[in-house]
Order: structure tokens, then sequence, then C-alpha cells
């Protein structure tokens, strides 16, 4: 098992799987199972998301694979998740797997962390960026969402288990639209909110716009069509619009050099499944990693 040291010293432990272009992979490659694996699918979630990925992935490309939203969970950074430290974790990441050059694929703010990377080295060989618009991003949205989470979290008893971050990927496959965010009841710690808390402020000055000149690889921006989250007063009466973005401003995506993909139908939680991600995710990395 190789690890590679992140910003605040702590180890994070990477997967290694095939041959070919490096390909930083920020999933779980552990399945869950139990309790855990039934809270999953009830949220429409695949158990074994982050190793399915990989399977579909490492007979073409060298899949490097690891758990970093897991690990922020684990190992909170309430004051240091800043975007030039997420950076330079994958960066991390990266020179622990021996990769020079490697292509990046993130969802949601696993996404937003890729733009961040592409924008502070030229070692990108390609990035993907799921569920989270490449211009356009909804940060002041997700920066109430995110104060909101934190401030329950400070007013309620710490729970030891950690929990993954109430965000879009969370929602129900089959009734994002209708789903009470009111009534979600946040089981996360304060420092483990405060960490998204320091991300997104850090963010509120980020222009996607004037930041686009600087990202040098092949890249594809892809959400699907359902994407949109309305969070109920509890949470701001924050509305965080992720397919509107995408699809609005797809000629100025494209004018500036992203590939664009629009899943039919689908939503958050959808669109991040394998099965609908891998036959988008393949086809479009081999025609720009391959000889």
């Amino acid at each position: 098992m190789t690890e590679a040291e992140l910003h605040d010293g702590s180890p994070i432990e990477l997967e290694i799987h095939g041959t070919g272009p490096a390909l930083l992979l920020p999933v779980d490659p552990r399945p869950a199972d139990g309790a855990k694996a039934d809270e999953l699918r009830r949220w429409g979630v695949d158990p074994a998301l982050g190793r399915s990925l990989i399977e579909g992935l490492s007979d073409t490309f060298r899949v490097v694979a690891f758990d970093y939203e897991g690990h922020v969970m684990e190992t909170p950074k309430p004051d240091t998740l800043t975007p030039g430290n997420v950076a330079a974790d994958l960066l991390a990441v990266a020179d622990a797997a021996g990769a020079d050059r490697f292509a990046y694929y993130g969802y949601s703010w696993l996404a937003l962390s890729g733009l961040q990377l592409a924008i502070r080295t030229d070692r990108l060989s390609a990035l993907v960026m799921g569920g989270f618009p490449s211009i356009g991003g909804p940060y002041a949205e997700m920066l109430q969402v995110t104060m909101a989470t934190h401030q329950m979290a400070a007013h309620r008893t710490p729970d030891p288990a950690p929990s993954t971050p109430p965000y879009p990927e969370q929602s129900p496959g089959d009734s994002v639209e209708d789903y009470d965010w009111s009534a979600v009841e946040v089981s996360m710690t304060e420092p483990q909110t405060r960490q998204f808390v320091t991300l997104y402020e850090a963010l509120q000055d980020f222009d996607d716009r004037a930041a686009q000149p600087r990202i040098a690889c092949p890249r594809l921006c892809f959400a699907g069509s359902a994407d949109e989250i309305p969070y109920g007063e509890s949470w701001g009466g924050v509305t965080v619009r992720i397919a509107a973005a995408v699809m609005s401003g797809r000629t100025e995506l494209e004018a500036a050099g992203w590939d664009v993909r629009v899943l039919d139908g689908l939503d958050h939680t959808q669109a991040m499944q394998p099965a609908n991600v891998l036959p988008v995710l393949k086809p479009w990395f081999a025609s720009r990693l391959n000889p």
C-alpha cells in the first residue's frame, strides 16, 4: 500500500491499479458493506462506486485511487482546507504514485478541486469535472449551505462517527426535487463542517471565467440535466443549480476549450453512478490520453 503525506502532515493511502496513462481518481476503493451499504443504497448511491470506477478504467489506465473525502472527514482540516492546500494534496498524491503527468476526474466539490489543481500546475494531461460547472460555479450558494451546516453542527452533541457532507451528492436519487432538506439532521462534527466553510470562503473571490486561460490541458465538464437542489430555510433557502449553469453556459464553456456532456434526465446523485459515468469518462480519456 502506497501513502502520500498531505499538507497537514497526515497520511492518505493510495491504491494503484492497471497500466497506461496515469489517472488520479479521488474515490473510496473499498466497497461499503452492512448498514453503511444499505444507507448508501437508500440515497441512490452504489456502495461499490469507487471500486466500480476503478475496475471500469484500470484496463486502459493506471488508476491512482484515494479516498480524499473520507480522509478529510476522518482527519478534519478546519482551518487549512483551502484551494491551494487541496491542490497541493492532489500533487502530493501524484508524487507518491510516481506520476509526473496525470489526468484527474472529480465529482461535485472534488470537481472544483480539480479546477483549482489545473490552474496551479502544468502536470495535468486531462481534466474531467462532473457535477460542478467549470464556469459560473455556485460558490456563493455553497458557502451559504456550508455555513448553515456548520451552525447546526456547532449546536448539537458531537457524534464520533464520521459522516459524508450533506451536499447534493447525498440527495435521494429518485426524489431530489421533492426532498425536504429541512428534515435532515446534521451528524457531522464542528471541525468536519468548518473545513468546508474554510474552503468556500476562500473561493468567494475566485473568478472562474478569468481563470480559464490558465488551464492548459484537454478538459471535459458534465452534469445531469436534472441536477438542481432547493435547500430549505434551515439551509438558507438556497437552490444549487448545477444543470442550469452547464446547459445555459454551454456555448461559453465550449469557446473556452471545454467538451461538454449533459446526461439527460439525471440528477446529481444519478449522474455520479458508475453505469452513467463510465460511458462518458472512458472514451473521452482514451481519446485524449492514448496515442
